[in-house]
């Protein structure tokens, strides 16, 4: 699969242009909010392509790519949104608007399986082994061609995947709670920011 890469500096292109929906990754220095930042964030029409933004972490100047995130008319697939969401709100000072999360989908569909990560299905629903031997390398300097197809990796195969598990929630009768339940994301990035990480339904 011949696959097309873009880098792109500080910001998305004001030419670049989207159709209604589109997958998103992000990469960052660590998972601590406090301590890391926001490197990189990928974006995919679903046609092969991925569009990977290297943000200037000493301004987050992205006004192109804060207006495609923040448009209603556009369906963000993310995998594992909650992670991705709150280092947006932190570092480019947004609320991703019009979300969903293929996590969140497995979970609520796949009740056959305890595995719910994107290599697991990529590797049910695409046939294809992912893999993700450079997820804990260094995305905060310059990237090698071996990081730039990772980071494609992560967003070419959420179209499909997300049309796979909205068979199995339409089939299922599971559409309705998972739609009820991705309305609560942007407040559950709210609670992670205001540092209760818990569960806070729990007794």
């Amino acid at each position: 699969m011949n696959i097309d890469i873009k880098l792109h500096k500080q910001d998305l292109p004001a030419e670049i242009k989207f159709s209604d929906k589109i997958a998103v990754d992000c990469e960052f220095t660590g998972l601590n909010l406090e301590r890391d930042r926001l490197c990189l964030v990928q974006i995919s029409s679903g046609n092969n392509d991925a569009h990977i933004i290297q943000l200037d972490k000493e301004n987050y100047d992205a006004p192109n790519l804060k207006n495609i995130l923040q448009d209603n008319n556009i369906n963000k697939i993310f995998h594992f949104a909650r992670a991705d969401l709150l280092f947006i709100k932190k570092n480019l000072n947004i609320n991703v608007i019009n979300v969903n999360c293929t996590k969140i989908m497995s979970k609520i569909a796949r009740g056959y399986s305890d595995k719910h990560g994107l290599k697991d299905l990529v590797k049910e629903f695409i046939g294809i082994d992912l893999s993700k031997q450079l997820q804990t390398s260094d995305f905060g300097g310059d990237l090698t061609e071996k990081q730039l197809k990772y980071c494609a990796q992560d967003v070419l195969y959420l179209h499909k995947i997300y049309f796979c598990l909205s068979k199995i929630l339409e089939r299922e009768n599971r559409f309705d709670l998972y739609n009820k339940t991705i309305k609560f994301i942007n407040t559950r990035v709210e609670l992670d920011f205001a540092s209760f990480k818990d569960d806070i339904w729990s007794h």
